[in-house]
């Protein structure tokens, strides 16, 4: 089974950056598609950004409009570890932010085409 453990969330003030890590254990990290999601108070959750497996595309990435320019998405393979930097950061950012892994290496938006997903980190952007 696999585990993914968020980290990295916090307060901080708009304009500034914060840095989201995601650990994964119990899988082949290197063969899965690994995204960012994030689900605010009274919202669905929605996609952030993709990272492919090394074998499909060689860690292609994928960005939501909202976040494009502003956030960066990477992965570790040694470390098992995935990355988001997030800058320039808006208090329409706040939001719990989950780490999700596909076992197919091709990225999705696609928040059903997940298999497993982390507890989530809390962002709060004030104004």
């Amino acid at each position: 089974q696999v585990q993914l453990v968020e980290s990295g969330g916090g307060l901080v003030q708009a304009g500034g950056s914060l840095r989201l890590s995601c650990a994964a254990s119990g899988g082949t990290f290197v063969s899965y598609a690994m995204g960012w999601f994030r689900q605010a108070p009274g919202r669905e959750r929605e996609f952030v950004a993709a990272i492919s497996s090394v074998t499909w595309g060689g860690g292609f990435t994928l960005y939501a409009d909202s976040v494009k320019g502003r956030f960066t998405i990477s992965r570790d393979n040694a470390k098992n570890t995935i990355y988001l930097q997030m800058n320039s950061l808006k208090p329409e950012d706040t939001a719990v932010y989950y780490c999700a892994a596909r076992r197919v290496g091709v990225i999705t938006r696609d928040r059903l085409g997940y298999d497993y997903w982390g507890q989530g980190t809390q962002v709060t952007v004030s104004s």
